[in-house]
């Protein structure tokens, strides 16, 4: 029987292609997302842009955030405020979206849930393609509780320092 072998950033930045890593193992993401994915998630990251309302917190896409020396994930969206690092995100998102695509479904609703609740995202919203839906999660207690199903409405961002907001009708609007 062969040694499990752990991986760690310094290994990670030497890959070609779009991995992720969560606690030493690499996982390797679908080759690129298919057209519709990257038109939600884009519109995703203009609705929360073009909502927020302060110049401490910035919305980009698909950026690595350093959870540790062995685990690197590259959300589809997120909202980080008072980031001072270049390369990569180092303090939890305060909202962070994934975008479901058949072959990440799994690591997004179970693996990277329990993962984002650990390290305390605030807002986790989970966006489903072909059911024109998002699912947004928000933490309370240190545990994630379902705030509900969006498909036509606005979720309002609470509790964070910049107000944001994203219309979920305008989201899926060019879907429908």
């Amino acid at each position: 029987m062969g040694a499990i072998e752990y991986y760690s950033y310094s290994d990670y930045i030497q890959w070609e292609g779009n991995w992720e890593l969560i606690d030493g193992y690499p996982l390797m993401m679908a080759p690129s997302p298919m057209i519709n994915h990257q038109m939600l998630a884009s519109f995703v990251l203009v609705e929360l842009s073009n909502s927020l309302e302060c110049e401490e917190c910035i919305v980009i896409g698909e950026q690595d955030w350093k959870i540790s020396d062995e685990t690197i994930v590259k959300p589809d969206v997120v909202m980080i405020c008072n980031e001072t690092h270049d390369s990569y995100i180092t303090k939890p998102p305060k909202v962070l979206v994934e975008v479901i695509s058949k072959s990440t479904a799994r690591r997004d609703e179970v693996t990277k849930f329990e993962l984002y609740e650990k390290e305390k995202v605030p807002y986790y919203v989970i966006v489903y393609p072909n059911d024109l839906k998002a699912k947004v999660f928000k933490l309370k207690d240190g545990t994630y509780d379902k705030v509900g199903d969006f498909t036509n409405e606005v979720m309002y961002f609470d509790h964070l320092e910049c107000k944001v907001t994203i219309d979920f009708k305008q989201v899926f609007k060019r879907f429908r």
